[in-house]
């Protein structure tokens, strides 16, 4: 069995509490809490200029819940959420300019429903319907 050495620190004991990792530069690059090696609760990870790439939680090594994602600008880029590591809900993007690119709803990692989709001047420009593939 191979065993995960990012659940462990240098000493080879499992990681606990707050985790900071850096790029080669010096500057952060994600931080968050482990507990028993996973990482649990918010997390956020950065661009190597510093500012904030995403932001969203892990439950027991499990992305979860809402998460937003910024492109280098600082403009959001994305919004969505996960469950049981999977896209689910309401999911948006953005269009550099800032303005909404398309939306519409997930269902365990799937496109589901009607999604909307917009031009740079936040214009609906067409719309089409997603089904859920079946298993």
């Amino acid at each position: 069995m191979k065993t995960d050495k990012s659940k462990y620190d240098k000493d080879g004991n499992l990681k606990n509490g707050l985790f900071k990792e850096y790029f080669r530069d010096g500057s952060i690059a994600c931080e968050g809490q482990h507990r028993n090696g996973n990482k649990t609760g918010e997390w956020k990870f950065y661009f190597k200029n510093g500012r904030l790439q995403s932001v969203g939680k892990y439950d027991d090594d499990v992305i979860s819940g809402s998460w937003k994602w910024y492109r280098e600008n600082e403009n959001l880029f994305q919004t969505g959420s996960f469950k049981d590591g999977k896209k689910t809900g309401l999911w948006k993007r953005y269009h550099p300019n800032g303005k909404l690119m398309d939306e519409g709803e997930f269902t365990e990692d799937q496109r589901t429903g009607e999604w909307k989709y917009y031009d740079t001047e936040g214009n609906l420009t067409k719309t089409k319907a997603h089904r859920a593939k079946e298993n």
